[in-house]
């Protein structure tokens, strides 16, 4: 893990990526702090939602609410606060190679299903300090690559900061940094992977 870093580090060393002055705070009241501050959670959560990275991903037990579903269903969970997106995969067993289950619903922040425990495969926002270097690199160009037009007024180098971040149009924004980064994760991993389970029955 890249220890030290801060959001305030990362988007300093993005702004030195551009040629710019690099942030003592972020209420300094310079044009730098408040493109920095407003754009930064943005980018780090498009960049982890990308992709399952291992360091990204938690098993919980839920805790279930004492107040009865608005639906069919018999329980309602409380999701995480820090959940990303929609949940990986759902289980009622807590079991190592349990098999994800498909019946239930999510309504706002709450689970509600039929099952009297549920675990969940979730991914969540880890604090920079957690971040290892290969995605601490690809955050700082991806930053530089959405700090460039407002901060510099030049387009060509948010297209240079774009193509080294995300590779040409043609890959759909899975080259680049973002390639070399799933692919270092996938090498770390064991031989069992985490799986995206298609999550059905959902509604909102």
């Amino acid at each position: 893990m890249a220890a030290g870093d801060t959001k305030l580090s990362i988007c300093s060393e993005a702004l030195i990526m551009l040629g710019a002055t690099p942030l003592s705070s972020f209420t300094v009241g310079t044009d730098e702090a408040q493109v920095a501050d407003r754009l930064y959670d943005d980018v780090r959560d498009t960049l982890l939602m990308q992709y399952p990275y291992s360091w990204s991903i938690k098993k919980v037990k839920l805790a279930q609410l004492v107040q009865a579903p608005i639906n069919e269903w018999k329980y309602i969970y409380q999701l995480p606060g820090n959940l990303l997106g929609n949940p990986k995969a759902v289980f009622n067993v807590g079991a190592v190679g349990a098999t994800p289950q498909r019946d239930f619903e999510i309504y706002g922040d709450g689970l509600n299903t039929n099952y009297e425990n549920v675990w969940v495969d979730y991914q969540y926002r880890p604090e920079p300090f957690e971040f290892p270097p290969y995605f601490v690199r690809l955050l700082k160009t991806a930053l530089a690559a959405e700090f460039a037009e407002p901060i510099t007024d030049q387009i060509t180098k948010a297209d240079y900061f774009h193509n080294r971040a995300y590779g040409s149009p043609a890959e759909n924004m899975r080259g680049g940094l973002v390639r070399v980064a799933i692919n270092i994760d996938g090498a770390d991993r064991p031989a069992q992977q985490i799986q995206e389970f298609p999550i059905t029955d959902i509604r909102f």
